[in-house]
């Protein structure tokens, strides 16, 4: 009996630090996907459950220009690679030095005549690319095509066609650039975006805080942050008007109307090196801005974007 008693008494408390067990394991269980809903849709070092004030953030008008631009950009940046393809090399000044290019994407043969191997010339440095940049696979042959056929439109090498889709799209970025700059001159958006000189002094205090990924709360949320200021002036202000202009340099057609756009550019191999350099510029912002967008809070951004409400949580004027 005691033996038996002693048993029971044994599997009972067994059984009941099983239970204890798996209620832990459900409860951490459920609080690694709370946590992990939390992030997605407030971002990093967030409180869910703190108190949060709905704030109109961002206008119709600028809701939809946003998701026009995107769409815009990409289809100019895969056709504008598909242009480049026809001629992968870059150079500065009126000519191609063709002996000495600053940027270029070469094949290379071996003894049968085949390409196998791709070439990334930057400077007086040399990288093997192969399979990427220079010579890349397609329906399992290795060609030799500056960028793959995933990163151009259309995929196949075809310039025609992607000199339609670069030019028909690049009026549309023209226009929807031009609504912007007019409603951001006429309604004060501008001042939103330009960095002022307190902006310019809070700018090392800004990346530190990004860097620790805390971001700004309450009052603070609902401006612009320096870093924010400088990335978007510089993207509209900036690259927007620059690539429009040294594309038109690269028109043989406005040259003649507008001669003095070479000479601003030294020359319209210079601009196509500027025009590349700013078509990058916008990819390496785009995806800065995606993952900040991620790490600040998915939905909470994205919700913005679309209808315009954002979700500010309480806290100090400065985070």
């Amino acid at each position: 009996m005691l033996w038996g008693g002693g048993r029971a008494r044994i599997k009972v408390s067994g059984e009941a630090i099983g239970a204890a067990g798996r209620a832990r394991g459900v409860r951490k269980k459920q609080g690694g996907w709370s946590s992990l809903l939390g992030f997605l849709q407030f971002g990093a070092n967030s409180d869910p459950g703190a108190p949060r004030l709905p704030f109109y953030r961002h206008a119709l008008l600028v809701r939809i220009t946003h998701w026009l631009n995107a769409g815009v950009l990409l289809v100019m940046l895969m056709s504008g690679l598909q242009i480049f393809n026809a001629h992968p090399a870059l150079y500065w000044g009126a000519q191609s030095d063709f002996t000495h290019p600053l940027l270029s994407f070469s094949a290379f043969q071996n003894s049968l005549g085949q390409i196998d191997r791709g070439v990334t010339q930057l400077g007086p440095w040399h990288f093997d690319t192969t399979g990427v940049l220079g010579a890349s696979w397609l329906d399992g042959t290795l060609l030799a095509r500056a960028f793959p056929a995933w990163a151009t439109l259309p995929g196949p090498q075809w310039l025609a066609m992607g000199r339609v889709w670069h030019f028909f799209f690049a009026w549309l970025f023209v226009i929807n650039g031009g609504i912007f700059a007019f409603y951001a001159l006429t309604r004060g958006h501008i001042r939103d975006l330009t960095p002022t000189a307190r902006d310019i002094r809070a700018l090392p205090h800004d990346i530190m805080q990004h860097a620790k990924l805390r971001f700004p709360k309450g009052e603070a949320a609902k401006r612009y942050n320096a870093l924010q200021k400088l990335a978007y002036f510089t993207v509209v202000f900036v690259l927007g008007p620059l690539v429009v202009l040294t594309g038109l340099t690269m028109s043989p057609t406005m040259d003649a109307a507008f001669p003095f756009l070479p000479w601003i550019f030294d020359g319209r191999q210079s601009a196509r090196t500027i025009h590349f350099i700013c078509a990058f510029s916008f990819l390496g912002f785009f995806m800065v801005h995606i993952i900040m967008v991620v790490l600040s809070g998915t939905w909470n951004n994205i919700r913005s974007m679309i209808t315009g409400r954002y979700l500010i949580e309480a806290g100090g004027e400065d985070v």
